[in-house]
């Protein structure tokens, strides 16, 4: 025996959000901006969710019918995305995935060196207190690239000596993958003040058995001292200077007389002006 039941039901098969495609993704350097990842299409009153993995990013963005963008990404993963139609709760996972990777800056080290040095001096060295090999270091002034690249060593590393007063910086950039990253700290070259030249003045000749002729100097400056050589023989002890014009007393013994000076601070030393010449006559024979 059969008998029919009373009332009807409907079924109603909702359909699921269209698949679109994620896209973008790539390789990008520690500390950067990051890399974009998109979806190719979108459908209105759906929401899309982004994860990585099966984490929940926390992004989620509103369908308008065109493409979204997840904006910049800088943690690795497999990236993926899920729609869910707002007015009947399907959900559906999109097509493809898009991956992340990121590539480790360069280590940072310290820039040493640099300070003052002496006009006509060959500079000051600046240099790194470590390296890592497979890496290439290029030092700025200024905040402009000088002189060549420095090969990394696994040690410590030094540019060339620099003459050219300035702030020395230096970036790090890895070979294999373009990654690059700031050195910490910056050093400062300057070239110390020279001493004022002056100029040596007297000398002449002299009957031997004579005192001898004065030497002197044209003028002084009060910090520097001044010492007379004959030849390459530092006469008698260094005069300090006075601001006016110093004397190095008589000078008896024959030869080419010269002055260097000398800062004691800086250390710093500057030949004098010109030169003079003692010469001694011989007395007539008796």
């Amino acid at each position: 025996c059969t008998s029919a039941m009373t009332g009807v039901v409907s079924v109603t098969a909702n359909p699921l959000p269209v698949a679109w495609t994620v896209m973008g993704g790539g390789t990008l350097c520690a500390g950067t901006s990051g890399v974009s990842i998109t979806l190719s299409g979108s459908d209105m009153n759906v929401s899309y969710a982004l994860y990585n993995g099966t984490t929940a990013t926390g992004t989620t963005l509103s369908g308008t019918g065109a493409i979204l963008n997840f904006g910049l990404l800088t943690i690795p993963g497999e990236y993926s995305v899920q729609a869910t139609d707002m007015l009947t709760g399907c959900t559906n996972n999109m097509n493809s995935t898009a991956t992340v990777s990121v590539n480790p800056a360069p280590v940072q080290y310290a820039v040493t060196g640099g300070g003052n040095y002496c006009p006509g001096g060959a500079g000051v060295v600046v240099g790194l207190s470590g390296s890592q090999s497979g890496i290439t270091y290029q030092l700025y002034r200024n905040g402009v690239a000088t002189g060549a690249t420095v090969s990394g060593t696994g040690g410590v590393v030094s540019f060339v000596a620099q003459t050219l007063g300035g702030n020395y910086t230096a970036i790090a950039t890895d070979d294999v993958t373009g990654c690059n990253n700031t050195m910490t700290g910056a050093v400062t070259v300057g070239l110390h003040a020279a001493p004022v030249v002056h100029t040596v003045t007297g000398g002449g000749s002299y009957c031997a058995g004579g005192t001898g002729v004065s030497i002197a100097l044209n003028g002084s400056s009060s910090g520097i001292t001044y010492r007379l050589y004959n030849g390459a023989t530092p006469v008698g002890s260094a005069i300090a200077g006075t601001g006016a014009a110093i004397n190095f007393g008589m000078q008896s013994a024959a030869g080419t007389y010269s002055v260097l000076a000398t800062n004691p601070t800086t250390g710093c030393t500057l030949p004098m002006n010109s030169s003079a010449t003692v010469v001694v006559n011989a007395l007539p024979a008796v």
